[in-house]
């Protein structure tokens, strides 16, 4: 076989590949046993008959398409391990010459990894944050309960901070008026002082009675989560439902008893700063995980196929669409809050978060091979069934026995570890 590679792009590579007549005859005989069992010779018992004599009971066209397909099959494969090529999608196969079992020419062009090249981590040292949770956290936390496990009682008078209220309220575009999509609710429970709803909106309901309806305007934080709604002036529409007193119960052991199984208030207390530390650190230490690789990845040099950002976008873009439909909205009422096109959106939102997520992906996999990290057997299979300990539907637990499944587990036990590696270097432990 002669072989010939060029690299239009250094993500693309054309193998041009001339078969020897040997390797083809090689390819042909075992293209006639696939025949064997399908074809009765009288005088031969199945999958007995001589090459020579069963090919002359076959249809020449289906040999002929049987022997193409799996000579270029091999032949691709032999030719892209010779040339040591990563593909990441299948070949696009262009036949030049084919005289069937004795001359095959070919190009495969197809979309492979570059060469990543890496800055050199282990001299990277950085400090890993502790975080541990204040008084004032469990005084929030404490705060919280209170309010949840607060006595209710319909009253007549108008609101006071920290009352509950149930509100019917909808928003528009101070200036043109247009309705704002998800800026709207029906029957909604909302208790003042919570700082749960946009900044501004919870004071303005103070001083109003039940059946009473009130206009007012808020302006969006600059860093609100809908980019279109950031800084932007909406007139809201609120009127009142109902309102409730909440008598806040003492914080004292009965309060820690009602709270979980708590012998008293010191033990609630103690659990809640124990609860919250662990939090916190656990956020703190994959913000550190996540510089660590980023930091890394903007240091790394790679070309990336086109073929994989734009795999990931569309897992992004299932992501978003599942997202809007649990907030109760529909994706065309997310865009034109946004004031995208889908197509806007893709390529101005979610394509450069594709690129660094693919880049990522890419410069961890590099380091888990130069660091000759692996994934055991043993290790896949209790991960596994930890996964499955979470999930009730058996529907659920049978997807995760799927090779699909369980090759994209292993990969991502192999990213931990690489990332666990990268920590360690940068700690020096």
């Amino acid at each position: 076989m002669q072989v010939k590679k060029t690299n239009p792009s250094p993500t693309q590579a054309v193998l041009t590949v001339i078969a020897d007549e040997a390797e083809l005859a090689a390819i042909k005989a075992h293209v006639l046993t696939h025949f064997q069992s399908k074809v009765k010779v009288p005088g031969f018992r199945a999958g007995k008959v001589p090459a020579e004599l069963l090919e002359k009971h076959v249809d020449a066209a289906t040999l002929q398409s049987e022997f193409l397909e799996e000579a270029i099959e091999q032949l691709y494969v032999s030719a892209a391990r010779e040339h040591q090529l990563r593909p990441v999608d299948r070949p696009q196969i262009s036949v030049k010459k084919f005289v069937p079992f004795t001359t095959l020419e070919f190009e495969a062009t197809v979309e492979v990894l570059d060469a990543v090249t890496l800055p050199d981590y282990t001299k990277i040292r950085k400090t890993k944050p502790t975080a541990g949770a204040t008084d004032a956290d469990v005084k929030e936390v404490i705060e919280s309960l209170r309010a949840r496990l607060g006595e209710k009682k319909d009253v007549s008078r108008t609101i006071q901070d920290g009352d509950q209220v149930f509100i019917d309220f909808k928003g528009v575009d101070a200036k043109t008026k247009d309705p704002i999509a998800g800026a709207d609710g029906k029957d909604y429970p909302l208790t003042l002082g919570s700082n749960t709803f946009i900044p501004g909106f919870e004071p303005e309901l103070v001083g109003l009675k039940a059946g009473e309806e009130k206009t007012f305007t808020i302006t969006f934080p600059k860093d609100y989560g809908m980019a279109a709604l950031q800084n932007r002036k909406v007139s809201f529409t609120v009127s009142i439902i109902k309102v409730q007193e909440v008598v806040l119960p003492k914080a004292d052991d009965e309060f820690a008893a009602k709270a979980g199984p708590f012998k008293s208030l010191a033990d609630l207390k103690a659990d809640i700063k124990k609860q919250l530390a662990a939090e916190k650190q656990n956020k703190s230490d994959r913000d550190f995980e996540s510089e660590l690789v980023k930091e890394i990845s903007g240091k790394s040099k790679l070309a990336i196929p086109q073929i994989l950002i734009a795999d990931q976008i569309n897992r992004l873009w299932t992501d978003l669409q599942q997202n809007i439909v649990y907030r109760g909205m529909t994706i065309q009422e997310f865009l034109s809050a946004e004031g995208k096109t889908e197509e806007e959106y893709r390529n101005q939102v979610l394509q450069p978060q594709a690129e660094d997520r693919v880049k990522a992906s890419l410069v961890l996999a590099e380091i888990a091979e130069k660091e000759k990290l692996d994934v055991t057997p043993e290790e896949l299979e209790i991960r596994i069934q930890i996964l499955k300990g979470q999930y009730q539907d058996a529907k659920m637990q049978a997807e995760l026995d799927k090779p699909e499944a369980r090759q994209d587990i292993a990969a991502r036990l192999l990213t931990e570890k690489a990332v666990n590696k990268l920590v360690a270097h940068a700690t020096g432990k």
